[in-house]
């Protein structure tokens, strides 16, 4: 069976049980399942045809049970499974795979569209929702060592004499050695051409070394950290935006709160020596191209190593004490070995010369040899023999791929694509076109233009030809060798506006999805994009029982948005551009990656300016501010909050100039009470003239906190009463800022000299905190609750266990001062 016909064949099966599996047809339904399982069983001929029905049984059965336990990640991993599992028996034409395509055929027949309407209403799966990935990646957990380092999908073969040459180092210092008894850092370099699988090989060491690695494998991949932070950042520096984001990936993974993480590299880098210390991890760093990217994630605890893949040997490393170790294509008798676990022993078997060709003309490069394989599996007629001729006709040949000159993954991959239909061909043209270096089903069908269903059909046949990889979040990418070549068939096939198309629907997509999730964390806040005609009529995940989280999502999907705003820019969609990143920006509101943060503030910036949007253009340059400031660039905030001004002014609109003078107040927090509280006083009035209920109480409240640190605690009291008043008084109550307006109000109250007053309104205030999660704010009251109590005469009853909560936290963020109160705690 062809695989475009088992791929539709696999995917609309599925789709029909997921739909029957939630109506009262699945009882029914799941007879009929089990009495054609079971007939086949007792007709079954050879114990592979047994095997094959069990898994196939046993897949339809993993559908039915995460359906029931209504766990869209269990669903979503259970459904691709199925769809697989029925792929590759169709394939194999396997008789109890038709039977059961013809079966749920008819059952979705009788049913008519009513067990996919039902199954909508009941439990509606994550593609069929809108297609996005519910499988956001979990955030790390201090509570146990990290484990990243993505498996393989596949079986690895041979590499044994680099495994052993890994394996023994340091080996003699670290097997069954206690920490305090080793001596060194090990670090190492796999070099080699790309497609020579490096990648594979660090992975497979990585899962094999979990012992000698007790405290964690952490696993950075530089490709996706050089998508994120533009073409050229990092390469041959060492104050690389990839860098910085690599240091705080790690220090997170640590479990060091996105509050607390230092804004420079330096500081970044001494955390993490000092975080790694005591620990004896492994660090795997992918595609590194340059020796700082190394340096700075070198860990300190003795029997840790690091293992690098690179396309250079970066010799610079050796004055680190790291060796590099060179892969080589494969040999020719590995090559066999990777072939014949690809295609079946029986077919390299049956034709051992004509295998070999195969297998040289792949040059012994893994990637080569996978798609090849995936040839012969897809298509039983296609023998080694027609292969190989296939492969060694230089007439056939493209123009090849300018990865370091000719490349023998150029003729494979062209014999492959010219397997596609011309339909599926242009589908795998225009995904070489996203930005971005991953993707799931709804980004494809925006970037195709298509229905989800189609783009999963598109999926799985690249999927199935070797020409897609599927990572464990159930998002596809290509390689990086595929993925050139994909780009180079539609810049010699596609129209030269194919290109922007593509990242206009993409665009479109991820705005959609972004607003909707900045909306879902918080529905009232300032906005100039008014996106509510392109929001109407389409179903908002979010809001979706069992739907993602939307900080999670974001967080998952950030590299893709920011690789979105960079291509917005190349292809002058600007107006897009500067909504995406005012939408975007909610997501660091609450986690701290400055870098992207001030890069998308400043795309939107220059994309408003471009479009001539002065409200927009005020809005994001009040926001850069915030990054500029954190990140120590307080001349350039200044600048930017006063072109802010001077936009909003022109612009005319009263609340987007109360917001900017609100921005400029917290700038000059850190300089100019006096100033700062002149321009809280502003923002308060023009938000209250413009009946901003929301921004008024908040700018009251920053001003409370100016005036008493500006040494006015009387003023600063009533301020801070109003604000907590007005702030519970909204429609939507922000509970939030009106625990953190009372805990300052407990602060003015002991400045006057009111303790007595004070220790309520802190206690009632971290209660508050602790109830809205808000854990940081919840500690600094604690801590100020702490400091009462520590004076002479004091109540000290509560003592111990405020510090005790404040210390939980700080250990829980990764916080530096957790040892400072551990010793507090002691002395109480």
């Amino acid at each position: 069976m062809a695989v475009e016909v088992a791929a539709i064949a696999a995917s609309g099966a599925t789709t029909t049980l997921v739909g029957l599996a939630v109506t009262d047809a699945w009882t029914r339904t799941r007879t009929l399942l089990t009495r054609l399982f079971s007939r086949r069983r007792e007709g079954a001929g050879t114990g592979d045809a047994d095997a094959e029905d069990e898994q196939l049984r046993a897949a339809v059965e993993q559908v039915a049970a995460a359906l029931r336990s209504e766990d869209q990640h269990s669903l979503g991993d259970a459904t691709d499974r199925l769809r697989r599992r029925l792929r590759h028996a169709l394939r194999e034409e396997s008789e109890t795979a038709r039977e059961l395509v013809v079966l749920l055929s008819e059952l979705h027949e009788e049913g008519g569209q009513g067990s996919a309407s039902a199954a909508a209403r009941a439990r509606p799966p994550a593609q069929a929702l809108t297609g996005i990935s519910y499988d956001v990646p979990p955030a790390p957990r201090p509570d146990g060592p990290p484990s990243q380092v993505p498996s393989l999908r596949t079986r690895f073969i041979n590499r044994s004499m680099e495994i052993a040459d890994l394996s023994g180092a340091g080996a003699s210092d670290t097997t069954g050695a206690d920490v305090a008894t080793v001596s060194h850092v090990d670090v190492r370099v796999l070099a080699g051409p790309p497609g020579v699988g490096k990648s594979a090989l660090a992975r497979h060491w990585a899962h094999t070394m979990r012992e000698r690695f007790p405290d964690g494998r952490l696993y950075v991949d530089f490709a996706a950290l050089r998508a994120r932070a533009g073409v050229d950042a990092g390469v041959g520096g060492g104050g690389g935006a990839d860098v910085t984001e690599a240091v705080g990936h790690c220090l997170r993974s640590l479990g060091v709160d996105d509050a607390l993480l230092p804004p420079s590299l330096a500081e970044r880098t001494a955390l993490f020596r000092s975080r790694t210390s005591a620990l004896r991890m492994l660090l795997v760093l992918d595609d590194v191209t340059a020796p700082a990217q190394v340096r700075a994630l070198i860990p300190q605890g003795p029997g840790s190593a690091v293992l690098a893949t690179s396309t250079a040997r970066l010799g610079e490393l050796a004055l680190d004490g790291a060796r590099p170790l060179s892969l080589e294509p494969l040999t020719q008798d590995a090559a066999l070995l990777l072939l014949a676990d690809r295609c079946g022993e029986e077919r390299v078997a049956a034709d051992p010369d004509a295998a070999r060709r195969v297998a040289d003309l792949c040059s012994g490069l893994p990637v080569a040899l996978q798609v090849a394989a995936a040839r012969l599996v897809n298509d039983r007629r296609l023998t080694l023999g027609a292969l190989a001729a296939e492969l060694d006709d230089d007439k056939s040949r493209l123009p090849a791929l300018s990865v370091g000159g000719e490349s023998p993954v150029t003729a494979v991959l062209d014999a492959s694509y010219r397997q596609l239909t011309p339909e599926l061909a242009r589908g795998y043209r225009l995904l070489g076109l996203l930005p971005g270096h991953c993707f799931d089903t709804a980004t494809a069908a925006a970037a195709l233009g298509s229905d989800v269903g189609a783009a999963q059909l598109l999926l799985d046949v690249l999927e199935d030809m070797s020409l897609l990889e599927t990572a464990e979040d159930r998002r596809y990418r290509f390689h990086g060798l595929v993925r050139a070549h994909a780009r180079a068939r539609a810049s010699a096939e596609e129209p030269e506006s194919a290109e922007q198309d593509v990242v206009r629907r993409v665009l479109t997509h991820y705005l959609v999805l972004t607003a909707f999730a900045d909306r879902s964390v918080r529905a009232d806040r300032t906005r100039v994009a008014d996106l509510r005609p392109l929001l109407e009529g389409r179903a908002d995940p979010f809001a979706a029982r069992g739907g993602p989280g939307p900080l999670e999502w974001l967080e998952a999907e950030r590299a893709n948005i920011m690789a979105v705003l960079r291509a917005a820019g190349a292809h002058r969609l600007h107006t897009q551009g500067w909504q995406l990143a005012e939408s975007f920006t909610v997501l660091f509101l609450h986690h701290r990656h400055l870098g992207d943060w001030r890069e998308s503030l400043e795309l939107g910036a220059r994309y408003a300016q471009a479009a001539v949007a002065p409200a927009a253009e005020a809005r994001l340059r009040s926001l850069l501010s915030r990054p500029l400031m954190d990140l120590g660039e307080h001349e350039r905030a200044d600048r930017e909050l006063t072109a802010a001004l001077a936009c909003a002014e022109v612009a005319g609109d009263t609340v987007l100039l109360a917001s900017a003078l609100e921005f400029s107040g917290r700038y000059w927090d850190r300089f100019d009470p006096a100033r700062a509280i002149a321009a809280y006083e502003r923002s308060m009035e023009l938000n209250a003239r413009a009946g901003e209920a929301r921004g008024a109480a908040i700018a009251a409240f920053f001003l409370g906190r100016a005036q008493d640190a500006n040494g006015e605690p009387a003023q600063a009291l009533a301020t801070l009463r109003r604000a907590r008043a007005d702030l519970l008084a909204l429609p939507d109550p922000d509970h939030r800022m009106a625990a953190r307006a009372h805990a300052a109000l407990g602060r003015a109250l002991d400045h006057l000299g009111r303790t007595e007053e004070a220790v309520p309104a802190l206690r009632e205030a971290a209660r508050a905190l602790r109830e809205r999660e808000a854990y940081a704010y919840e500690a600094e009251a604690l801590l100020d609750l702490a400091a009462l109590a520590e004076r002479p005469g004091a109540d000290r009853s509560r003592l111990r266990e405020d510090l005790a909560r404040a210390l939980a936290i700080h250990e829980e963020m990764g916080s530096p001062r957790a040892e400072e109160l551990r010793e507090r705690l002691r002395a109480v």
